[in-house]
């Protein structure tokens, strides 16, 4: 008897975790990141190959944003800070900007410098073409990003997303209102 209700528990136990996703994150999305080279704020290139066997977050930012990007930006600077105090290690930070034609390396840097942001472990990203961004986040992050033409405002979703090291999206939070940090941290700790 004892035998076989091992056996049903470790059944169970085996569907129980697998039903977790990735590293006991439930009901990860499991999204493939589709490869990139573009360039970050010191005008280097950076790509999905540094980012190899890290876990990262990413957004979706412009620097002439009237709106949500400066919440978005001080939100991302202190989960980034609270990873840093939780001892938290080989997590990058990446901010992909909506707005290339206008966002160039050097004004990415001073947007990032003006949040007092860790560019050690966080890459603002540009030099690609506006309909490439507008693609690569749909395809990959499965959200929006359009600028209308003659407007100098870029639509865009305002998640935070959550990828694994294998260049996975696992999930995704709101980064505007009412971020879920220890969520967030505890997500980070399950995958490493």
């Amino acid at each position: 008897m004892k035998v076989k209700m091992f056996k049903l528990v470790s059944i169970l136990m085996v569907f129980v975790l697998a039903a977790c996703g990735n590293n006991g994150i439930p009901d990860a999305k499991n999204w493939p990141v589709a490869d990139f080279s573009y360039t970050n704020q010191e005008g280097k290139p950076f790509s999905l190959k540094d980012l190899e066997g890290k876990i990262w977050v990413a957004d979706f930012i412009f620097t002439n944003c009237e709106d949500v990007c400066l919440p978005m930006t001080y939100n991302m600077e202190k989960l980034q800070q609270m990873v840093k105090d939780e001892g938290i290690e080989n997590i990058e930070f990446v901010s992909f900007s909506v707005d290339p034609n206008v966002d160039t390396p050097e004004v990415l840097k001073e947007f990032g410098e003006y949040f007092k942001v860790d560019f050690s472990n966080w890459n603002f990203l540009t030099g690609y073409e506006q309909t490439h961004i507008e693609e690569f986040a749909m395809d990959s992050f499965k959200t929006i990003v359009k600028k209308p033409t003659n407007q100098d405002q870029v639509i865009h979703g305002t998640d935070f997303y959550l990828v694994n090291q294998d260049g996975k999206i696992m999930k995704y939070y709101t980064g505007l209102n009412e971020i879920p940090y220890e969520e967030i941290i505890n997500d980070m700790k399950a995958l490493q």
